[in-house]
C-alpha cells in the first residue's frame, strides 16, 4: 500500500511539473502568479515546482515586470540552451539535418541530395549519420545535451520499442518493412523519434502555424506526393496501424492517372508535382529540380500561358475536391495547406479551391470549416521532426526520458551522439 501511495504522489508531481513546464512553453514568459492562475495550481505547488525547475536549469527568469501597488512580478521562460533537438526530413529529393536549441531557434543546417540514386535505403541512413555529425560539428553542440532526433520519412511508420524499433513501410519509394531504426542505432547513440513526414509537419502547424488553437483540423502536406496529418482533439490521428492520413492515395478517379503507388486515379497523381510536371507534358522545363519546374509552371500562368492557366485551374479542381472529401469524413474547423508545393501553388488557387471545395461538400459542414495556407514555410517538416523529442521531454516535466531498449550495437567509435571521450549521450 505505501508503494502504491509512493507512486501516486510521485506522479502527481511530474505531472505537475509538465503542466506548468508546457504552459510557460507554449504561453511564456509568465510570471508565479499567472502559472497558478492558468494550470489551477496552489501558489505553493507552483512555487516548489518552479524552484525544481530553475534548479534543474530548465526554467531560467526572464525579467520582471510592474504589478499594481506591489512587488515586481519575476517572469519565467524555459531556458533554451537547456538542451538541443535535431529534426530530419528524408524528403523526395535530399536529406535536411537541423539542430535546434529548446526554443526552436536553429543553429545549424544540412543538406544532401539524393541525386538518381533515389531512396536507396543504405544511402538514406548514411546522409542522416552524416548530417547528425555535421550539424553537432558546426554548432559546437555537446551531444550530451542533445534530448533527440526526430525523423520525418515517407511512408507508413510502425513504432516498436523506442525510435530504434521503428519499421517503415514507404510503398512509393520501394520500402517494404525497412528496420529503419534500428539502422540508424548503429551508428548513433543518440535517441530516436521516427515519423510520417505528413503527420511531423502537422505537429509543427498544430504548435507553431496556422493550425494552432485548433482543435479538429487536417494539415495538408503537397510536396512531391501528398499526405495528411489529421487532428482530432487537439492530437494527431493515427489509426490503428499508424496509417491515418494517406490522403494523396484516395480515389479521385476510378481508372485514373496512375499512382506512384501503383494504383490508379490517386488524388496525388492529379495535384502533387511530379504529377503536376507530368502533366505539363512537353511545356515543362527538362533537366532541372521539382521545385524549380514547379516556379515555372506557376510563372507561366502568372505571365498568362493558356497551357499553365488551365493545368493550375484544372489542379484547384481536383484539390477541392479532395479538400471537400475531408470536409464531409472529418468535419474540421480548419483546413491547411502546407508543404512546398503548397505553398508554391497555394497564393494563385486557394480562392478557386474554396469555390471548388464549397461545390462537391455538403454545405452545412464546409460553411464551418476555414481553409488557410501553412504558416512554416517549406521546411516546416524539420521544424515538425525536431517536436518528437521535444513533446517527450515536456512531457517528462523537463527530465530527460529514460532511454528505451535498443538492438545490439555494432558502430565504430565516436559516431554522432557519443563524445569524443566516448561518454554516450
Amino acid at each position: 500500500m505505501a508503494d502504491r501511495s509512493k507512486r501516486t504522489v510521485r506522479d502527481l508531481r511530474r505531472g505537475n511539473r509538465s503542466s506548468i513546464l508546457r504552459h510557460l512553453y507554449f504561453e511564456g514568459p509568465l510570471s508565479r502568479q499567472e502559472l497558478a492562475r492558468d494550470t489551477g495550481l496552489s501558489t505553493g505547488s507552483i512555487s516548489n515546482v518552479v524552484a525544481e525547475l530553475i534548479g534543474d536549469g530548465v526554467v531560467e527568469e526572464a525579467g520582471s515586470v510592474e504589478s499594481d501597488g506591489g512587488r515586481p512580478r519575476v517572469m519565467l521562460k524555459v531556458a533554451p540552451r537547456h538542451g538541443f533537438v535535431i529534426g530530419v526530413d528524408v524528403g523526395e529529393t535530399g536529406v535536411r539535418v537541423t539542430l535546434f536549441d529548446l526554443a526552436l531557434t536553429e543553429l545549424s543546417s544540412t543538406e544532401r541530395p539524393l541525386a538518381d540514386s533515389g531512396h536507396d535505403v543504405s544511402l538514406v541512413v548514411r546522409l542522416i549519420l552524416e548530417g547528425l555529425a555535421a550539424v553537432l560539428e558546426d554548432s559546437q553542440a555537446d551531444p550530451a545535451h542533445v534530448l533527440g532526433v526526430g525523423i520525418g520519412v515517407p511512408g507508413i511508420v510502425e513504432q516498436g520499442t523506442g525510435g530504434a524499433g521503428a519499421v517503415v513501410h514507404g510503398q512509393t519509394i520501394d520500402w517494404d518493412a525497412v528496420p529503419l531504426g534500428a539502422l540508424l542505432a548503429e551508428g548513433t547513440d543518440l535517441p530516436l523519434h521516427i515519423d510520417n513526414g505528413a503527420k511531423t509537419l502537422g505537429q509543427a502547424e498544430l504548435w507553431f502555424g496556422a493550425g494552432r488553437g485548433a482543435r479538429s483540423a487536417v494539415i495538408a502536406l503537397l510536396g512531391s506526393g501528398v499526405g495528411a496529418c489529421v487532428v482530432a482533439e487537439g492530437k494527431p490521428y493515427r489509426g490503428a496501424s499508424s496509417s491515418a492520413g494517406e490522403w494523396g492515395h484516395t480515389t479521385l478517379q476510378v481508372g485514373g492517372r496512375l499512382c506512384r503507388c501503383g494504383s490508379r486515379g490517386c488524388l496525388e497523381a492529379y495535384v502533387g508535382a511530379e504529377a503536376l510536371i507530368d502533366r505539363w507534358g512537353a511545356d515543362a522545363p527538362a533537366g532541372v529540380s521539382e521545385e524549380t519546374a514547379i516556379a515555372a509552371l506557376v510563372a507561366a500562368a502568372e505571365a498568362g500561358d493558356r497551357t499553365a492557366v488551365e493545368l493550375l485551374d484544372e489542379t484547384a479542381e481536383y484539390l477541392g475536391a479532395g479538400i471537400a472529401d475531408l470536409v464531409n469524413l472529418f468535419n474540421p474547423e480548419r483546413i491547411v495547406l502546407a508543404g512546398w508545393t503548397g505553398l508554391m501553388i497555394g497564393p494563385r488557387l486557394l480562392p478557386a479551391v474554396r469555390e471548388a471545395t464549397a461545390a462537391y461538400a455538403l454545405r452545412h459542414p464546409c460553411a464551418q470549416t476555414s481553409i488557410e495556407l501553412g504558416l512554416l514555410g517549406p521546411d516546416a517538416v524539420t521544424v515538425g521532426a525536431a517536436t518528437l523529442p521535444l513533446a517527450r521531454f515536456l512531457d517528462a516535466g523537463g527530465r530527460a526520458p529514460a532511454p528505451a531498449p535498443r538492438p545490439e550495437e555494432h558502430a565504430e567509435p565516436n559516431r554522432p551522439g557519443r563524445s569524443l571521450s566516448g561518454t554516450s549521450a
